[in-house]
């Protein structure tokens, strides 16, 4: 395959140039509150801080020092002030280049898709000023980049990235390991310490009970956002007597209508709907992103609907 082709695969040059678009992405002050992607976030504290968020009635557990007595003793129950600072974390990202992602029918490539949404929340990133870290695994192995501030730094983020992104293609004698998503949350379990905000991107494939354990275990102590990548034909096949689809190297066809088209159709939903209920029972932000809309536009708009 032509890998100048940026629809299939993502050069540095590609990366970079998105610079200028994650200057689009842009948060308030305000809205730092509610959004996830600040690297220095504004977050509610049970204590004194920078600046005065709210007033609200005692919780248990809440810090008896921020009791206001005044308004205690006038309305006859227990309020506490919230404040809020400015805090500082590292951020990490979870690029998912496997086989599975090397996949298209419309737009680009879902790993093309993939890198280009990491650029632009690096860059929004170190924009900001905060540190930067990546694990870029594929089917194999691993790639585990400390988290650091500075656009070289992000540089040698988006080298790990393209390099296994050019690994993808038909001649790929990849050994297609099932565990390697469990794999690279355990290892990212391992770097991110506390207080940090893990971004995965992929498309989830092979997400089982263990994978949710592991990021269950990672979202105690950190904040933890998911980026669902779909292509049109994975939500629903098209109504056609024969389809052929093709790795590249082989091909196969075979009737998409009738019960073949119902059995996809089911065993789609079942994934996305067991996606989003783990999203929400662990209080995650699920974002779906799609390969042919810009992907700038779908994260502006996914923070904007967040936000609202």
């Amino acid at each position: 395959m032509d890998k100048s082709d940026s629809d299939i695969y993502v050069s540095i040059e590609q990366l970079r140039k998105l610079q200028y678009q994650a200057v689009g992405v842009n948060f308030s002050p305000r809205q730092a509150v509610n959004s996830v992607l600040n690297g220095r976030y504004s977050s509610k504290l049970r204590g004194r801080g920078l600046n005065f968020e709210e007033l609200r009635h005692y919780r248990p557990g809440d810090d008896i020092r921020c009791m206001d007595w005044k308004v205690t003793k006038r309305t006859g129950k227990p309020h506490i002030k919230v404040y809020t600072e400015e805090r500082e974390r590292n951020v990490y990202l979870i690029v998912d280049q496997r086989a599975a992602m090397f996949f298209g029918s419309k737009g680009k490539m879902k790993s093309v898709i993939c890198a280009e949404l990491a650029a632009l929340i690096g860059w929004r990133i170190v924009g900001a000023g905060d540190r930067i870290g990546a694990l870029v695994f594929n089917d194999d192995s691993a790639s585990v980049i400390p988290a650091k501030r500075g656009g070289q730094h992000l540089a040698q983020i988006f080298k790990s990235i393209v390099k296994q992104n050019h690994q993808l293609g038909a001649s790929n004698n990849s050994t297609h390991a099932s565990d390697s998503l469990n794999q690279s949350w355990h290892k990212t379990a391992q770097v991110c310490g506390h207080d940090s905000l893990i971004i995965y991107i992929g498309d989830g494939n092979g997400w089982n009970d263990k994978t949710t354990h592991l990021m269950k275990n990672i979202r105690r102590h950190n904040e933890v956002i998911a980026c669902n990548i779909i292509d049109a034909l994975e939500q629903k096949l098209p109504s056609m007597a024969q389809m052929v689809v093709s790795d590249g190297k082989l091909q196969i066809q075979f009737d998409a209508l009738g019960k073949t088209q119902q059995q996809y159709q089911q065993q789609i939903e079942s994934k996305l709907t067991l996606y989003a209920q783990t999203a929400r029972k662990y209080r995650v932000p699920l974002l779906t992103i799609n390969t042919v809309d810009p992907v700038s536009t779908q994260l502006i708009n996914a923070f904007r609907r967040g936000s609202e």
